[in-house]
């Protein structure tokens, strides 16, 4: 039986995209210590997928420069030499080189809250808002139809607290888009369970 291989303590970012990891599975840096990421269950992926096709027609249908990306690493400005976070989608509207390993300046996260890692979503959150070209950070629930919001305010700070929104429209004013909330839901068994 061989050994598993050795996962590195602490390292860089540069040493991080460098590295090798001993599974296929998402990994980030926190902080320089790389963390494995669960595959999203059902719920989870469900929503990633149904909002990344919302946003992307919509997007496309407008011919916009902007593009959804699924799962990219992001680098926080914070101690931006050992972390890599990655969030469940992301919008850019900046061209990108094909070898690129992190997403550069991508205007709208969004995090889909597992319950059972809602302290790691929050402190990937909290560290997004450190990267100066985002404007809005959306993060829906999976445990039921909701979502929190954080929107840079017009002098560049962020709010204390997120806009909670549990029914109606869900806006999005980085990229002008709005559907119901429920609609992120569509492919999930919380919107057969209203």
């Amino acid at each position: 039986m061989s050994a598993l291989p050795k996962i590195p303590i602490r390292m860089t970012v540069a040493e991080f995209f460098a590295w090798n990891p001993p599974s296929p599975q998402l990994w980030q840096l926190v902080d320089g210590e790389p963390q494995a990421m669960a595959p999203p269950n059902h719920t989870h992926g469900a929503i990633q997928a149904e909002l990344a096709r919302l946003i992307g027609n919509t997007l496309g249908e407008r011919g916009s420069p902007c593009h959804v990306v699924v799962t990219p690493g992001v680098i926080p400005r914070v101690q931006s030499e050992t972390n890599v976070r990655i969030p469940d989608l992301a919008v850019t509207c900046s061209g990108y080189d094909a070898e690129e390993s992190a997403l550069a300046n991508p205007i709208l996260l969004i995090e889909i809250l597992s319950p059972s890692n809602q302290a790691e979503t929050w402190a990937n959150v909290w560290a997004y808002t450190t990267i100066p070209s985002v404007q809005e950070i959306l993060v829906l629930k999976t445990a039921s139809i909701g979502a929190e919001l954080l929107r840079r305010n017009q002098d560049g700070s962020w709010p204390s607290k997120p806009l909670t929104i549990e029914t109606g429209e869900l806006t999005l004013e980085s990229i002008g888009f709005g559907i119901p909330l429920a609609a992120a839901y569509r492919t999930t068994r919380l919107a057969t369970n209203k």
